[in-house]
This record gives C-alpha cells, sequence and structure tokens, in this order.
C-alpha cells in the first residue's frame, strides 16, 4: 500500500475517533490540553498522557538522544512543547528502524512509518537530525553507518527505484500495476532525483560529523558512480534513457504521460525527474528543487571523493561536468519573472520557457532551499555564484510561496502553510511549517510556525503529514517518522538558538 492509498483507506477516517473517544475537552487553538485520561509525562501536571511508545517496544535505544530529550524538556517553559519534543523527536529510533549486523557490518533498514518499506529520501530524513549526537554516542553512529549501507544496497539494486523492501524476494503489490521494469525487492520504482541527492547528503553529513571514512567502501563508490551515470542518463542529451514508468490508475498523479517518458523538454543540462518528492508526477520534468539539491549533492559528492581517495578518476570528472551543466542551467531557465514578485524560483519546466509558479510541502522545496544547502544559502547562494542576486531570488520566492499567489499555500483558523497535490486542497503540511521556521530568522515567524505546529498535533502527541486549515482534527498518517523527527531538529535549532520563544 503506497501513501496515497493508505490516507484514502485508513487516516482520515480514523483521526475523529482519536479526539472523540480520547480527549474530550481539548484546545486547539495552541494553549494546551485539558480532561486528556492517561498517564503523565511530567509528574504533577494533568495535560500530557504518555503517548510514547512504551520503552521495552522500543526498536532502539541511545543514551545521547534520551539526554538531549530530558535537557530539553527540563530547560523550556512551554510545557506542551516538550510533551511534544519527547513523544517525536525520538520517534524514528522508537519505531522505525531495523538494525542488526550483516558479514560483520552494521545494516539498518528504517521504515516511514505506517509503509512497511525504506525510502531513499525518508530514511536519509529520518535519521539527519541525529548525526550530531554520533560523537558521544557510538552506537548511535553504527544505527546511522548501517543505514548508508542499506542505501547502498538500494542503490546498486535498482538506481531508478524510490523504495525497497528489506526482503530482497518480496514482490511489490504495483507489480500489477505498474509499467516499469519492476524486481522483486523494490516497494514502488518512481524516478526521483531527490532519491539519489539524500543518500550523498546523509553519507556527507556523517562523514563532517564523525570524520570516519570506513562507511566508504567499494560498494560506496560503486553506488556513487551509479549516481553519476542515471543523472548523466536523465540529462537525455543522448536519447530518452532506459527509464519509463506508467501505472494503471484513476490518479493522473500516479502515472506519467507520453509512453511513460513524460511531456518533451529542450535538452538544457537539467535533470529530468519523473516523479516529486511526494511521490507525485512531475508537470514539467526539469524539478528546478531538486535539481538545485542535486548541485549542492555533487559539491558535497566531490569533496568525499577526495576523502576517500576517489580524487581525480573519472567519477570526479564526471561530477565536475554534471556541476558545470547544472549551474549554467540553473541560472538560465530555474529563475523566472513573476508579475508581482520579480524574480522568483520556478517549481519546474521544461526548458522551452515553460513553468510552474508554485511548491510542495515535501522535501526538497523550494521553501526548503536553505535547510538543504551546505552553505549558507539563504546568506549568499554561493553554491550557484550568483550572490546577491540569488538572495534576493530566494527571498521574492519566500514571499510569493507564503501568499494567496501560491495555489498550494493555505490558510486557516487552525493555521497556516503549504501543502500539495498529495492529500488535496485546504490540507496543510507540517513539514512546510517546520521548514518555514527552519529557514526563518525572523523571531516573531519562528514563534507563529512554533504554535501552529502546537496546535497541529491535535492531542496526539506527534506530528502528521497534513491536516485541514480549519480543523487539526482532520488529519491524515497517525505514524509518520521523518515529521516527527524534523520537528525535533526544529525544537533544538530553537532550543539553541532561540530558547525564549519555547517558554510561552
Amino acid at each position: 500500500m503506497d501513501r496515497k492509498q493508505f490516507i484514502r483507506q485508513g487516516s482520515f477516517a480514523t483521526a475523529g475517533f482519536i479526539i472523540a473517544k480520547g480527549s474530550p475537552g481539548i484546545s486547539l487553538d495552541g494553549q494546551g490540553l485539558a480532561g486528556f485520561p492517561g498517564r503523565k509525562d511530567f509528574p504533577g501536571e494533568k495535560d500530557f498522557p504518555l503517548v510514547r511508545i512504551p520503552e521495552a517496544q522500543r526498536k532502539f535505544r541511545s543514551a545521547a538522544v534520551e539526554k538531549t530529550i530530558t535537557n530539553v524538556q527540563r530547560d523550556i517553559g512551554n510545557r506542551e512543547i516538550a510533551w511534544l519534543f519527547g513523544n517525536c523527536f525520538p520517534n524514528t529510533l522508537d519505531t522505525t528502524v531495523d538494525f542488526e549486523m550483516v558479514g560483520g557490518q552494521p545494516d539498518t533498514y528504517v521504515i516511514t512509518g505506517d509503509i512497511d518499506a525504506m525510502w531513499l529520501r525518508d530514511s536519509s530524513a529520518q535519521v539527519w537530525p541525529y548525526l550530531p549526537l554520533c560523537k558521544e554516542d557510538k552506537k548511535l553512529q553504527q544505527l546511522i553507518k548501517g543505514v548508508i549501507h542499506r542505501q547502498v544496497k538500494c542503490i546498486l539494486r535498482d538506481p531508478y527505484a524510490n523504495a525497497f523492501y528489506k526482503d530482497e524476494n518480496k514482490i511489490s503489490e504495483w507489480k500489477r500495476t505498474d509499467v516499469t521494469d519492476m524486481k522483486s525487492g523494490i516497494h514502488e520504482r518512481k524516478w526521483e532525483v531527490d532519491g539519489l541527492c539524500y543518500p550523498i547528503r546523509l553519507s556527507h553529513g556523517y562523514w563532517k560529523q564523525t570524520g570516519d571514512v570506513s562507511a566508504f567502501n567499494a560498494q560506496w563508490q560503486e553506488a556513487m558512480q551509479l549516481i553519476l551515470k542515471t543523472f548523466r542518463e536523465q540529462q537525455r542529451k543522448d536519447g530518452q534513457g532506459p527509464y519509463t514508468f506508467q501505472r494503471n490508475s484513476q490518479y493522473a498523479t500516479d502515472s506519467v504521460p507520453m509512453g511513460g517518458f513524460g511531456y518533451p523538454t529542450k535538452k538544457v543540462g537539467l535533470i529530468h525527474s519523473m516523479f516529486r518528492p511526494s511521490d507525485d508526477a512531475t508537470i514539467y520534468p526539469f524539478l528546478i528543487p531538486s535539481n538545485l539539491f542535486a548541485l549542492s549533492s555533487l559539491v558535497n559528492l566531490r569533496t568525499l571523493f577526495q576523502a576517500t581517495g576517489v580524487h581525480g578518476q573519472e567519477p570526479d570528472n564526471i561530477a565536475y561536468k554534471l556541476i558545470d551543466d547544472l549551474e549554467n542551467a540553473l541560472k538560465e531557465h530555474g529563475i523566472v519573472t513573476h508579475p508581482t514578485y520579480g524574480e522568483v524560483f520556478a517549481y519546474e519546466t521544461d526548458g522551452f520557457g515553460n513553468h510552474t509558479f508554485m511548491d510542495d510541502a515535501n522535501i526538497p522545496s523550494l521553501l526548503a532551499l536553505p535547510y538543504l544547502q551546505s552553505t549558507d544559502f539563504v546568506g549568499d547562494l554561493s553554491v550557484l555564484n550568483i550572490d546577491k542576486r540569488g538572495y534576493n531570488v530566494y527571498q521574492n520566492t519566500r514571499r510569493m510561496l507564503l501568499s494567496e499567489a501560491s495555489p498550494f499555500f493555505f490558510k486557516g483558523k487552525a493555521g497556516e502553510g503549504i501543502g500539495g497535490p498529495h492529500v488535496g486542497l485546504d490540507m496543510i503540511w507540517p513539514l512546510s511549517i517546520i521548514v518555514r521556521g527552519l529557514t526563518s530568522r525572523d523571531p516573531e515567524e519562528i514563534a507563529l510556525c512554533l504554535k501552529m505546529l502546537q496546535g497541529s498535533n491535535a492531542g496526539t502527541g506527534f506530528m502528521h503529514e497534513s491536516f485541514h486549515k480549519d480543523d487539526p482534527a482532520k488529519f491524515s498518517r497517525k505514524w509518520f517518522a521523518w515529521a516527527n523527527t524534523l520537528f525535533g531538529e526544529f525544537i533544538l535549532k530553537v532550543y539553541t538558538e532561540r530558547p525564549a520563544l519555547l517558554n510561552s
């Protein structure tokens, strides 16, 4: 079952039951909970039930993560935020990881939550916030090293797939409906540029935090070379390439038009992405936030090649050429003029001059560009060498995305934020609110994001995939570990940089 199907069959139907049965008297205005029954995380307080999975059932325990939870909960004054942090930050470790030693090497399989499959994107994002704690917790470091090893296995199995099973012999339910080269062990084969960027980001982040290069063995180098080969194929300078995808579905966003190759493009050096990070099909195949992510990922990959002794060999030369192509093409085709906001980043384009003015909550998004860059993207956009212009373009884009000019920006009684086609109109994704807070330098805007996220949990103690703009009780996905752990990362950033915002 994929994310969209799970939403339609389950989450909306159960959301109202959770509220009606579990929490009469919940306040949905961000001011806390009242009358919620159950055991308490904070002795003497009546509002916060124990919702974190019992310790005996947790998949993995990190002493550094537990210490961080204790310190944050002790030091901040907003008790509901403290409660949410204690539930959300460890959720990936508590519920989604399967860690073991295979052939003397760590191997970590990470599911998204309610779907028993490992997405390259989600698994990277889910463990990313734990990287700074690796220095004081070697078990945690081994766990994340195991994610890198598992991702290498996945990439070598099929670089065009986005989601995998632990059992390499398992046959996906989508094999009956999908017209593509579907192998065993693959849950879904939707080609997304970001799916190959995230493993590079995780490898680079792991190396920066630990200095450990032992994860980057011959198999890792083979996988990285395969990523470069796939990126080059999907520039499509020498033909359409080997990847096609069609699905027999009533939903247009689940299939790729024009025989599975997508709508025509002018081959300008950008990488074609048939799907967005939401797993929805692109309209125009040049997805700009994913190509920007690919650019920064390739810069980081070159650094890793140097650290692992691959520098100067063919993979490094390929990376240089891809970087040049992307830099030139993004300057020419990624920035367009909006009638109200001036120069902005397009969301998608085709190289012929057609483009979309929008964003999607899933990351990489335009809003999330500063969060994903290895340099201070908001400050200088140095990875694109467009300096002050790049700063202005991002700020213009941000204003556009957080306004009525953006088709998937929704504002209602419960909050405001970006959604996307994946779950439909009027549904705000907490991911977008979290990213808005992570990329803001305005304390008032950060405080607004905190308040909206606090109110969006609907008494469950966790973040969700999406919630209705007028009613947080109408939400999708009770168990979405990426949103939970990213919320924890946001709280830690505020705790470090603006702790006063967590006291109200």
